[in-house]
């Protein structure tokens, strides 16, 4: 039997977490180099899936497929294709990166421990309970990017919520303008809110995988597709749309689309800064990835026809996002309704129905990732600087902090999806694929561009330039821990942003793949005859 290497890549995380979380109290420091030390052999792992896997070979490489609860058609089912592989490696790059941003953020003089008198001293250990749970999320995240088991995606679909929860509601952001009692209130709220919204989708999402295993009989994704596209299994129209929506809807509130997005500012602007990265960069990916390999895939038919209104809905997403970023006084909220209007992108680019859109989407996933770390991160170590979320507590920080100012310019710029950087491509790919199949949509996706620009510039204006504010003027620039944070961040946005080509040769294969199972072509130019 061969090595279970996707096994490995989630399994390693989640043991690290179970270590992590059970060094003694008083070792924090040692819970954080554990922590760190398994991210970075999980990011060898996924290095070697990444190599080991043929762009131009079957659909899903490197499976395992293990008998689990017989009686129900389950199976542990894993298997990459070349949008999951592309993910999971993002997965494992950030959280060694998220670690090391956050390495002092859940010491106990920051999460009011100390309070806790005795119990603070012997047993509370918020360090380890902090790192562990980011492990834990890691491997739930990286097995539902291999799952091709639809109950095991599920499964994992719906427990990373309970890190999460404990992430937002336990270790929130400190730099709070109203105080601690406020703050954890807020903090609360945020971890509440964010619970509900998914299990509500959650749980709609397990009607939904209960009716297709009585259409289908099994839960096996490649078993169900196969016989779809063979005609060995017909589901009644109704039936499938049902079933669409019922899966649309969940991974629609995890995304986020408006007008189920109301969450993610919430909980970004409370938790503390390495887990909204967590968030938008790594979790929320997981629903614009299903949509793709679940949605398209099982429900072919149903996905054309609520193509019209999902795209109506990512516009709004985009337009309705940018807009209110435009109008925060919040960097932080700033960047996740940023986060909204780049997420409509994703998903218009996916329902365009063309291989550049779902090309283009696939890598607007990736490099979203990457630019919204790295601003969101150099962000977060100007807030802990000064200790204040808000952007009119700011001024003239380029002047007294020129390499933190240099770093947050270029994770905007790349934000606005600047030519040379990385989300470039992937912008200039999904308008390529929406303008060729829905032209006045394209038109209109194009002010989302306009909009991020000018809520780039602007908070790049008042916070980094003019004159410097004496609450910023003994502002220390970056430190070596911060540079190695994002530093590698910065080169990637460069490197991808002038040379796609690695992940696009990894991407293109499986998006024609998916271009298939919706029996879709590319719409043919229409080129006048030379006169």
């Amino acid at each position: 039997m061969s090595f279970p290497l996707l096994t490995a890549t989630a399994v390693l995380p989640a043991l690290g977490a179970i270590a992590t979380a059970a060094v003694p109290a008083a070792q924090r420091v040692a819970a954080k180099w554990l922590a760190l030390i398994v991210s970075l052999a999980t990011l060898v792992l996924a290095i070697v899936v990444l190599v080991r896997f043929e762009p131009d070979g079957d659909r899903y490489q490197l499976t395992e497929s293990h008998a689990w609860i017989a009686d129900f058609g389950v199976r542990y089912e894993l298997g990459v294709d070349g949008i999951g592989v592309a993910l999971v490696a993002l997965t494992a790059l950030l959280i060694p990166f998220i670690i090391l941003a956050g390495w002092h953020d859940a010491d106990p003089h920051e999460t009011g421990a100390e309070s806790l008198g005795s119990f603070a001293a012997g047993r509370w250990r918020p360090t380890q309970g902090f790192f562990a749970l980011i492990l834990a999320v890691e491997a739930m995240v990286i097995i539902s990017f291999e799952a091709t088991d639809v109950f095991l995606f599920y499964i994992f679909f719906e427990a990373m919520l309970i890190p999460m929860y404990f992430l937002i509601g336990g270790f929130g952001d400190k730099a709070h303008e109203h105080g601690d009692e406020v703050a954890a209130t807020q903090r609360s709220y945020a971890a509440v809110k964010f619970l509900l919204y998914n299990l509500v989708g959650g749980l709609i999402m397990l009607a939904a995988v209960i009716g297709l295993y009585v259409v289908a009989g099994n839960f096996s994704l490649q078993a169900i597709a196969e016989a779809r596209a063979n005609g060995s299994l017909e589901m009644a129209t109704n039936t499938e749309r049902w079933l669409f929506l019922g899966f649309f809807f969940a991974f629609a509130v995890k995304a986020p689309l408006w007008p189920l997005h109301t969450w993610l500012p919430n909980a970004m602007g409370e938790a503390t800064t390495p887990v909204a990265v967590l968030i938008t960069a790594v979790v929320d990916k997981v629903g614009t990835f299903a949509m793709l390999r679940f949605c398209l895939q099982l429900f072919p038919e149903a996905s054309k026809w609520a193509t019209p209104v999902i795209l109506v809905l990512a516009l709004i997403s985009i337009i309705y996002g940018a807009l209110l970023a435009v109008g925060q006084r919040d960097i932080k909220r700033l960047v996740a309704y940023a986060s909204i209007s780049h997420f409509g992108f994703i998903i218009l680019g996916i329902f365009a129905m063309t291989s550049q859109g779902q090309s283009g989407a696939t890598l607007y996933m990736v490099n979203h990732g990457i630019s919204t770390a790295a601003l969101m991160l150099v962000a977060g170590f100007l807030i802990s600087r000064r200790g204040s979320r808000l952007i009119a507590d700011y001024g003239g920080v380029q002047k007294v902090a020129p390499v933190l100012a240099g770093t947050f310019l270029i994770g905007g710029l790349a934000t606005l999806s600047l030519p040379g950087l990385a989300p470039f491509v992937s912008e200039f790919l999904v308008l390529v694929g929406v303008f060729a199949r829905y032209p006045a949509v394209g038109i209109i996706a194009t002010f989302g561009i306009v909009l991020a620009a000018l809520y780039t510039l602007v908070l790049y204006q008042r916070t980094m330039t003019g004159p410097v504010k004496p609450q910023v003027a003994a502002l220390p620039d970056l430190r070596v821990r911060e540079l190695l944070v994002v530093t590698p961040l910065i080169a990637l946005l460069i490197f991808l942003g002038v040379y796609p080509k690695p992940l696009t040769d990894i991407v293109n294969p499986a998006v024609k793949q998916t271009m298939s199972d919706v029996h879709k072509t590319d719409p043919q130019p229409e080129v006048e005859a030379a006169k």
